[in-house]
């Protein structure tokens, strides 16, 4: 049996993993949604467009199902907190992630111009939210998220949707937005025909220098002007979870007193690199490598923030000693165990049929075959 210190760090790096895997999955979804009313200009682009994502976009969001349970189960205490933290902010994204397939199903159903332009915007709107409010999330997880546990362990949230869209937070739902919008036209480039993916390549030329400053202005901001948190009183990280028996204290730096800050620093410069790749894999018109290149930039982008974070996993801005971290918010060991096992057994069946899925959907979508099945909707 794996002691209870090593599967909390085995399950920290799972999360990241299929936090990551949701990222990259639905990324270029969510990005492509985004983007659909730039990339494309008239209804045949549009429905061209959709079709490069409408066929997997279901099977994407497993990464988001999985990685929620995953949640629940391996670290229940921050599943409760972020849900009464960002309850509203998270009914959005619901609301949002609803949308999308609802445009899918609905857009062709009327051919009338007005009811496929209103549905346009819709998908527009259900690619933005999700991807601000994701980076959103995450900025304040650095500045701290107004909770605190009383002795008994009863929680109690003070905050609400407005509290969440600080400065700092709001240029990291930028970055979130220019990444996955870069990742969306990587997409569409490597997936689409002239002149949507022409588009796409230029699009591209600038995204990815955005992504690139966005990123290094939200790095320079939290290295120099956020309190970070640290451990003070570190207990035995082999004991059941109880927030309460730690000393936090509230005056360091992330990226410089934070264990891991030194490798968030080194994915952070990685991901930036990328960002440099991807512009001149596009411009080389090298779109599989483009697109390998922007999956490993969004890895590397989380995993920055997942690094300079531990091992806080939510710290809290009301009380300190009630911040989350990855030595006191698990579940025990013996359910950890099970759920390693159920992950050695259905992460590799997950990939397998995916990559099956990708290889028999390959190709690019033609605009001759939209138009010629035109009649059909």
């Amino acid at each position: 049996m794996i002691d209870y210190e090593t599967l909390r760090i085995i399950w920290w790096l799972l999360i990241g993993v299929l936090l990551a895997g949701f990222a990259i999955m639905d990324g270029f979804d969510l990005g492509i949604a985004s983007l659909i009313r730039v990339l494309a200009r008239n209804d045949v682009e549009r429905r061209a467009l959709l079709e490069t994502i409408e066929p997997t976009w279901e099977g994407n969001q497993v990464w988001l199902i999985v990685g929620a349970g995953a949640v629940f189960a391996a670290w229940p205490l921050l599943y409760a907190a972020a849900f009464s933290g960002f309850y509203f902010a998270m009914m959005l994204v619901l609301f949002a992630l609803i949308l999308r397939p609802g445009g899918f199903s609905f857009r062709n159903k009327v051919r009338d111009p007005r009811w496929r332009n209103t549905w346009d915007w819709i998908i527009t709107v259900s690619g933005i939210v999700p991807t601000l409010i994701f980076g959103v999330a995450i900025g304040n997880l650095f500045l701290g998220v107004p909770f605190r546990y009383d002795d008994t362990l009863r929680l109690t949230y003070e905050g609400g949707l407005i509290g969440l869209l600080r400065p700092f937070p709001l240029l990291v739902g930028l970055v979130s937005l220019a990444m996955l919008m870069l990742h969306g036209s990587v997409w569409a480039a490597m997936k689409s025909e002239n002149p949507i993916g022409a588009r796409a390549q230029r699009l591209i030329g600038w995204l990815a220098p955005a992504f690139a400053v966005l990123y290094a202005a939200a790095g320079g901001w939290l290295m120099l002007a956020v309190d970070g948190y640290s451990m003070v009183g570190v207990g035995s990280a082999d004991v059941p979870s109880n927030p309460l028996l730690k000393a936090v204290g509230t005056h360091a730096r992330w990226l410089s007193d934070g264990p891991l800050g030194g490798w968030a620093c080194v994915f952070a410069g990685i991901a930036l690199i990328l960002a440099a790749l991807v512009f001149w894999c596009a411009r080389a018109r090298h779109h599989r490598s483009a697109f390998l290149a922007s999956s490993i930039l969004v890895f590397c982008t989380l995993f920055s923030a997942g690094f300079a974070l531990f091992p806080f996993l939510m710290p809290s801005s009301l009380d300190p000693r009630s911040s989350l971290t990855v030595w006191d918010a698990s579940s025990s060991q013996h359910t950890l165990g099970l759920m390693l096992v159920a992950v050695i057994i259905f992460i590799p069946l997950i990939l397998a049929y995916t990559t099956w899925v990708y290889r028999v959907l390959r190709g690019r979508i033609s605009l001759q075959h939209i138009r010629d099945s035109h009649s059909l909707y």
